[in-house]
């Protein structure tokens, strides 16, 4: 089943953001050892933590609901100990208490949270770890700030991924099920070679702003270009580099016993 994530091509920002990745593998081997341990990665998209904890001798199960992006990820490395699994981040379908660690960078944080933090606490054992990455509201984003400005605030759907960056909102929701809460915040920063490469990232790369130019008849698709440009272009320096921060978190916690 393809989805939104299958827009564009998902690479060119898988790669910018696997040094999150790493970041979440990194908290996870802080709260116990990685070789021999069963992983899921949950939202897995191109798998860059999946292979990561590969790498660091988990044995891994990586699950998303793209099967383009686990096309990917697979040939990414082969050889690599991770099998790939189309489904559900929230409906897995996997063996109840059957993982040491469940992980997601960037993933989890677009699935309905109730149904995700139950599926998380059925399919980890007693103590496992869950380790996650979600992006902070900021003041200023220059990649959704004019989304709203010329299309809106997206329709609700009950929950917004950036409250995942909300402490008092991972509290209450991973409480009842988990305990040793810790966060670990970080900025990510976006760089572009220009500001013309920046809008070939939105309109032609990323999936997320593809799907959102795709949708929009063609004067709102000039407004939401020319509102990009000009939020970017102030992040734009002598030479004509683009770059600039955008807030995140790394979330850990361990399954109550």
């Amino acid at each position: 089943m393809s989805t939104l994530w299958s827009a564009g091509r998902y690479e060119a920002v898988g790669h910018r953001i696997a040094h999150i990745a790493e970041e979440v593998l990194d908290t996870v081997e802080r709260r116990g050892a990685l070789p021999g341990a069963a992983v899921v990665d949950l939202a897995c998209g191109t798998g860059s933590a999946a292979l990561s904890a590969a790498g660091r001798g988990a044995h891994v199960t990586a699950v998303d609901i793209t099967p383009e992006l686990l096309e990917i990820g697979a040939g990414r490395d082969p050889a690599a100990a991770v099998t790939w699994r189309c489904g559900d981040a929230a409906d897995t379908g996997l063996p109840a208490g059957s993982f040491d660690a469940a992980v997601s960078n960037m993933g989890i944080i677009f699935v309905d949270p109730q149904r995700q933090v139950r599926e998380l606490a059925r399919l980890l054992k007693p103590s496992a770890t869950l380790a996650f990455s979600s992006w902070v509201r900021d003041a200023e984003n220059p990649l959704f700030d004019p989304v709203v400005a010329v299309l809106g605030p997206p329709a609700s759907s009950g929950f917004t991924p950036d409250q995942w960056g909300d402490d008092d909102i991972v509290t209450e929701r991973l409480t009842p099920d988990f305990e040793d809460l810790d966060w670990q915040h970080g900025e990510h920063r976006w760089e572009f070679e220009s500001l013309p490469a920046a809008m070939h990232w939105l309109r032609e790369e990323s999936p997320i702003h593809v799907e959102t130019f795709r949708r929009a008849d063609a004067a709102r698709q000039q407004q939401l270009s020319s509102a990009f440009e000009s939020a970017l272009r102030p992040h734009t320096d002598s030479s004509g580099r683009v770059s600039f921060a955008s807030s995140y978190v790394v979330v850990s916690a361990a399954r109550r016993q």
